[in-house]
Order: structure tokens, then C-alpha cells, then sequence
């Protein structure tokens, strides 16, 4: 407890004050009459200080202070009955009165232990041994320093017993002012305040046994003391600190370098003095059996209770030793949870990323042959769309718990990222390998059952052998490409690792960079494919397709890059470059032939949220009206489901509203469904060249399937687009069945804007003959 801050008004030291003022007249009176009444002022002073100080300060456990101010009450009733009494010659040496006096001895030691208590019963055994330890040293001082030269040598017994009895109960009292410091602590202003009063007690009490021995009466020395006793008393009743409960030691009391020290010094002079004394009344021959009972029953009183002391020790130490026990058993146990933490999915449970990566380490140090496939489940982030991702955390659960049903004690199953999980087989033949992963694929393409519905969540996986040549970093490097292969070959399959998937990594890569800085070079083109209308063949519009020219070298084909832009997302700002350009540049040959310009939008341009303000601000800046613009979307950016398709759906909705017309590229060659044809925003469907008959051959299953799209288009008035006509015949296949527009190499080759603004002009010049 530190030192309580004071507020309000100092009453303890103005109390101190006036107190002291009378310790310092006292002495100076000339009368012990007079002496004796500013004693009694004093005595009556202090139980003033104790009921203000109980009412000022309020302490939370008032009943010691209450017990203390009984055994004041008690003092001031003795001090005032007896020269009263005496005065009166009613009695002289005033057994009676002493009683009065006894009695305060037990109350004011019941207020003493009660103090430091604050009613927390792990206190009220607290400090009393090492208390005593002192206290039976300073008892033996006192008793072969004072009591034998003065009574027992002497015989010289005082007519007033209580006169020696007195300053034994002050060392009681005295022990409990210490043990009130060492259990309250001496940052209390108050504790330090009653421990002083009782040590002037003592001294008062003393200097009247030496006094009285000789038959004298009380001296100024007892009288101060006893004054300087009240004052202190009042003053730590009217202290502030005295409402604060002392802080309670967690096993013990705290010994600092000063107790220990005082310990020390005691529990050596005890019996050094008690010999030297007994040796001094030996060689003068005056041995009695006082002699011997007093000083060694006190050195011996030390010495038990410097062996209960030890004993607490010895308790105390095995207590904490079993604490400390227990606190390194809970922090293992502690270190354990977050070791198994830091390497286990807190979802799945399942080991992580560090713990596989410490396994994988740990099998190339030893050679040991196995290997490693990485699983990505297929379009789990629908799941997370469609149902929300509780349903998609339910989900990876029961594919956690496939997988380990599957696996058993094959292999090390852990949960990667979202949706990645690997495997680590070690001590296994290749055929092995191969066949887990094939029963991880089979398994993974049943239906799983969460929350009612019945999902599927088919895997990509990605196997990579194990060589000790290779670090842990390269084999989980080429896992994850093994795995990208899978998923760019189609999905819910396996890929297995070869050098080329890491050339083929390593020119994406490359390509991407220089890709980075393509727009900034002014090295990206936009060619245009015209596109025709077959009633007239008259040229009607043109399809905007991007090319890539690096400076000095040879043009790189669409086909080489655009996939590594959509993986990249380098596809979101070529992509509005290319449709800011193409408006800029259709837009005078709009106004000048009325030409339409069909712009190819990727499904990731579509998931930026300000995709339709772009287009209307392409549209705006280049003053191209809305139905001059035709943008072209796959398939599956409809047919999907989830919160990317409803953004990708509300852009198209939002364009449509405004002019903007929506054609559906390579219809008819991902899909099955043709629910979206009727519901959703489009406006022509594309007929892919996949379904056109073989120039030169007759094909009456490719006829039928052209037939039954352009049919189906018509029915829901929607316009066609066939694409990579090649040939005479099947523009007049196109025709006969009712094709609306038509592009490909019979036409014209994609051209420059030279070229085809060139194109455009003659079409013009030629439909005006």
C-alpha cells in the first residue's frame, strides 16, 4: 500500500501540533501536579483525535479503531480515579486502580492484532513469530540491563509490583506495533504512527520501573513519553491512511534486506548476551535461579521461534516450490496449446501451412521418397456467394472430414488457405501416389450433404514427388503449379509436375512484365475484324480485337497474353484502354457510315464496381451514342451464380437501360442451360465457328444445330452473329437460314485502323452506287 495522498484539511497535524506543544510545556511545568493535568489533557485529547478520526476518515473496518479507543477510555478513567483517589487518601499504593490499568493491556492488544487484519482471515496469524523474535531479544536486553542490576542484585523488590509488570506487557503491546509494520507495511502513515506510540509506551513504562524502584515518583522522561504516546495515537487515528486496507502478502509476510538484518541481529546477540550475562553473575557469584530462568527462557523462547520460523519457511518454500511447479506444468501446458495452435487450422483442426512445411523438411533430410499434392476445390467461392460462408466453413468441415475418412494413416492431411488442402505421403511407391490422388478425385466428385442442400465441391490437384536436391520452398512452388495446370486444363483433374510447367511459370511471369508497361510504351494495337450484314453483305460494324507490337520484334498473338493479363488482372486497365480506344475511333466512322463497334469485355472488368460508369464515360468522351457500342460477354458470366454474377448482371442491366446492346460470345460451347437466354440481359448471341460445316463438306448435323440456334434466337428476338466464316458456301447456308450478321476471313482478316477506316469508306462509296 503506498502513501495514501492526503485531502481536505491536515487535521492529523494540527492535532501533532497542539500535542506537541504540550510534550514540549510539560517538562518545563514546575509541579508534578501540573504535570499530571496536562497529562490527563493528553489522555483525553486522544480520545477526541479517535472519534473524529473515526468519523472524519471512515475506515471500512471501524471495529479496531473502536477497541482502541476502549482501551484509551480505559487509560483516561485509571489516570483520572487514581490521584483523585490517592488525593482523597482513600487509598495509597492503589492495587485496584491498577486492575483498571491491566484491563487496558489485553483490549488495546486485541485492537493492535485486529488492525492489519482488515478482516481477511489470511492475516490473522500473520507476523506474530517474527515479532516475537524481536521482541524476546529486546526482552532479554531489558531484563539483564535494567531488572537484575536493579532488583534481583539487589534485593531490592519495589513496594509497587505493577511497576515492573507494567513494561513486560509493553513489550507485548511493543511486539504487536512491529508486527503491525510488518504486516501493514511501514508506507502507512498510519502503522508507522501507532508503532511509535507503543514504542514510547515502552520507554515511559521503563523510565517509571527505574524510577519507582528507588521509591521516586513518575518522572518528566514517563510523563513526555506517555504524552508523545496519545499524540501519535490521535495523530494516526486522524491520518487519511488509516481508511486503506494494507495490502495482503500473496503467501507470506515480504522480508526486505533491512528485516532480515534486524532478525539476524537478534536471534546472534540473544544468547551471546544471556552468556555473557550468566558469566558475569558466576564470576561474581551471584547466580539465582531469576538469573537463569528469565534471560534463557527468553533465548529460548528466540530460538523456538526462530525454528517455527524456519518451519513457516520451509512451508512456505515447498508451497511456492509446488506454486512454481504448477505455474511451469500450466505454462507447458500454455506453450503446448499455442505450438499446436500456431501449426493446426483453427476451423479444421487440421495441421497448417508450418507444420507441413516442418514435415516436408524433415523427409527431404532424411531422403525419405514420398510426395506432395495440393487439392484447390473448384469454385468454392460460389458457395461462399450463393449460401454465405458459415454454409462455405460447413463445407470445407465436411470436406476435411472426407478427406481424412479417405486418407486414415496414409498420409499428413492439411488445410492450406480457404480452400487449399495437401497432402504429404512419405515411405510410398509412385504408384501409390497415383492412385491416392485418383481416390481423392473419385471421392471429391460426390455430392456433399451441408445444411440440407447437397453440394458438389470437385477438386483441382497438383502432385509433386519429393527429391532431397530441392528445398521445402520448390516442392510446395511446384506443387501449386502442377495445380494451376490442372485448373487451366479444365478442373477436376490431376497434373503432375514437369520442368515445363516451371518454363512455362517463368514466361507467364515474364510476360506479365512486360505486359506492365505495354499501355505506357504505346505498344498495345487495336485491329478491327468488320463484321457484315449477310441480307446485303454490306458492312455494318467492326469487332475491335487487341494486339500486342513490342518495339522491334515480331507481333505478339492474342492468345500468348491475354491469359496471363486475365490471371495477372492486367486485363482491367488493357480492357478499358481497348474500349475507350475502340469508341474514339468508331465514332467518326459511326457518323460518317453508321458503323457499330462490338468491344469483347472479360469476366474479371465485369467485377469492378464502377464497370458501368466507365463505359458510359468511354461513351461520353468520345461522343459515341450507346447503340453504336455492342459489348461481348461468355456465357458463364451469366449462367454463374453468386454476388459476382448479380454485379456483372446489374452493370449489363444498367448499359441496356442506356442504349448499350449485350452479345453473348461462343454461344452454345460451355453451357447447357438456355434459361438465361430469356431472362437475362443480352441482346444477339455469337454462333460459334465450332458449329459451322467444314468448308466443302456436306454436314447435315452441323446444318441442323446453326438451324436450331438461329431458330432459337429468333424465337426469343434476339439477333445473330456467326463467327469464323471462312467460305462462299456457309455464307449462303447463313443466309438461307436466317443469320442476321456475319464476320470472319471470307470477309476480311482483323485490320488496322488505316485499313479498315479504308474498308469502311468503300462499303460506304459502293452502297451509294
Amino acid at each position: 500500500m503506498g502513501i495514501v495522498a492526503e485531502s481536505g484539511r491536515p487535521w492529523w497535524r494540527w492535532y501533532l501540533g497542539a500535542t506537541g506543544a504540550l510534550v514540549i510545556v510539560t517538562p518545563l511545568l514546575p509541579t508534578h501536579g501540573l504535570r499530571v493535568v496536562m497529562q490527563l489533557l493528553g489522555s483525553t485529547a486522544v480520545i477526541a483525535a479517535l472519534v473524529a478520526g473515526i468519523r472524519l476518515n471512515r475506515p471500512r473496518h471501524v471495529l479496531p479503531w473502536r477497541i482502541l479507543l476502549g482501551s484509551v477510555i480505559f487509560t483516561v478513567v485509571a489516570n483520572v480515579t487514581w490521584p483523585v483517589l490517592r488525593a482523597a487518601g482513600i487509598i495509597g499504593a492503589s492495587p485496584a486502580v491498577d486492575l483498571l490499568y491491566y484491563t487496558t493491556y489485553p483490549v488495546l492488544a486485541v485492537a493492535l492484532a485486529l488492525l492489519p487484519v482488515h478482516g481477511r482471515p489470511g492475516l490473522n496469524f500473520a507476523g506474530y513469530t517474527e515479532a516475537g523474535i524481536i521482541t524476546s531479544g529486546a526482552a532479554v536486553v531489558w531484563w539483564t540491563l535494567l531488572v537484575d542490576p536493579l532488583v534481583i542484585d539487589t534485593n531490592h523488590t519495589p513496594e509497587q509490583l505493577h511497576v515492573v509488570v507494567y513494561p513486560m506487557l509493553d513489550m507485548v503491546i511493543f511486539a504487536l506495533g512491529l508486527r503491525l509494520l510488518l504486516v501493514g507495511g511501514t508506507a502507512s502513515v498510519t502503522y508507522r504512527l501507532i508503532a511509535g506510540a507503543t514504542g514510547a509506551l515502552l520507554i515511559a513504562d521503563t523510565a517509571m520501573f527505574v524510577v519507582s524502584v528507588a521509591g521516586g515518583q513518575p518522572p518528566v522522561v514517563s510523563i513526555v513519553c506517555w504524552l508523545v504516546a496519545n499524540a501519535l495515537l490521535g495523530a494516526a487515528a486522524l491520518h487519511p491512511s488509516m481508511a486503506h486496507t494494507a495490502t495482503e502478502p500473496a503467501d507470506d509476510l515480504p522480508e526486505d534486506i533491512g528485516t532480515a538484518r534486524i532478525y539476524i541481529v537478534t536471534v546472534v546477540a540473544t544468547p551471546i548476551m544471556t552468556a555473557i550475562y550468566l558469566l558475569h553473575e558466576s564470576w561474581n557469584s551471584r547466580v539465582a535461579p531469576a538469573d537463569i530462568i528469565v534471560p534463557v527462557g527468553a533465548t529460548a523462547l528466540t530460538a523456538a521461534l526462530v525454528v517455527a520460523r524456519m518451519r513457516q519457511l520451509n512451508v512456505l518454500s515447498r508451497r511456492r516450490a509446488v506454486a512454481l511447479q504448477a505455474s511451469l506444468d500450466s505454462e507447458a501446458r500454455l506453450q503446448q496449446e499455442l505450438r499446436e495452435r500456431a501449426q493446426h487450422d483453427l476451423l479444421t483442426g487440421l495441421p497448417n501451412r508450418s507444420l507441413l512445411y516442418d514435415r516436408i523438411t524433415s523427409a527431404l533430410a532424411r531422403e525419405i521418397p514420398g510426395a506432395l499434392f495440393v487439392l484447390d476445390l473448384d469454385d468454392f467461392k460460389e458457395v461462399n456467394d450463393r449460401f454465405g460462408h458459415a454454409m462455405g466453413d460447413d463445407l470445407l468441415l465436411a470436406v476435411a472430414a472426407r478427406l481424412r475418412e479417405i486418407l486414415g494413416e496414409r498420409g499428413l492431411l492439411a488445410r492450406l488457405d480457404s480452400d487449399e488442402f495437401a497432402v504429404l505421403l512419405t515411405g510410398v511407391e509412385p504408384e501409390q501416389v497415383e492412385a491416392c490422388a485418383h481416390e481423392v478425385l473419385v471421392a471429391m466428385r460426390r455430392p456433399v450433404e451441408v445444411q440440407g442442400h447437397e453440394l458438389f465441391a470437385t477438386a483441382s490437384v497438383g502432385l509433386r514427388r519429393l527429391r532431397p536436391d530441392l528445398l521445402t520452398a520448390d516442392i510446395l512452388r511446384d506443387a501449386y503449379l502442377a495445380l494451376h495446370s490442372a485448373k487451366a486444363a479444365g478442373r477436376d483433374q490431376l497434373a503432375t509436375f514437369d520442368r515445363n510447367l516451371r518454363e512455362q511459370r517463368r514466361a507467364t511471369a515474364a510476360t506479365v512484365e512486360r505486359l506492365r508497361g505495354a499501355v505506357a510504351r504505346d505498344e498495345l494495337l487495336v485491329h478491327y475484324q468488320p463484321l457484315v450484314r449477310l441480307a446485303d453483305e454490306h458492312l455494318v460494324g467492326v469487332e475491335a480485337l487487341i494486339r500486342w507490337q513490342p518495339a522491334g520484334q515480331q507481333m505478339i498473338p492474342p492468345d500468348q497474353f491475354i491469359p496471363s493479363a486475365e490471371d495477372s488482372g492486367l486485363i482491367v486497365p488493357i480492357g478499358a484502354w481497348v474500349l475507350r480506344r475502340s469508341c474514339e475511333v468508331v465514332s467518326e466512322w459511326h457518323r460518317r457510315h453508321g458503323a457499330v463497334v462490338s468491344v469483347n469485355v472479360s469476366p474479371r472488368q465485369l467485377r469492378e464496381p464502377d464497370f458501368a460508369t466507365q463505359v458510359l464515360d468511354a461513351l461520353k468522351a468520345s461522343a459515341l451514342p450507346p447503340a453504336a457500342l455492342i459489348l461481348e460477354i461468355t456465357e458463364g458470366v451469366l449462367v454463374n451464380s453468386g454476388v459476382v454474377t448479380e454485379q456483372a448482371i446489374r452493370h449489363l442491366t444498367t448499359l441496356r437501360e442506356q442504349g448499350v446492346r449485350v452479345a453473348v460470345d461462343d454461344f452454345g460451347t460451355g453451357y447447357s442451360s438456355l434459361a438465361y437466354l430469356r431472362d437475362l440481359p443480352i441482346d444477339h448471341i455469337k454462333i460459334d465457328k465450332s458449329f459451322m460445316p467444314a468448308p466443302g463438306t456436306p454436314d447435315p448435323a452441323a446444318r441442323t444445330m446453326v438451324k436450331a440456334i438461329i431458330d432459337l434466337a429468333s424465337g426469343l428476338e434476339l439477333g445473330t452473329i456467326a463467327e469464323g466464316v471462312e467460305t462462299r458456301e456457309q455464307v449462303e447456308l447463313l443466309r438461307e437460314l436466317g443469320c442476321e450478321r456475319a464476320q470472319g476471313y471470307y470477309f476480311a482478316r482483323p485490320l488496322p485502323e488505316a485499313e479498315a477506316a479504308e474498308l469502311l469508306a468503300r462499303a460506304g462509296r459502293s452502297a451509294h452506287v
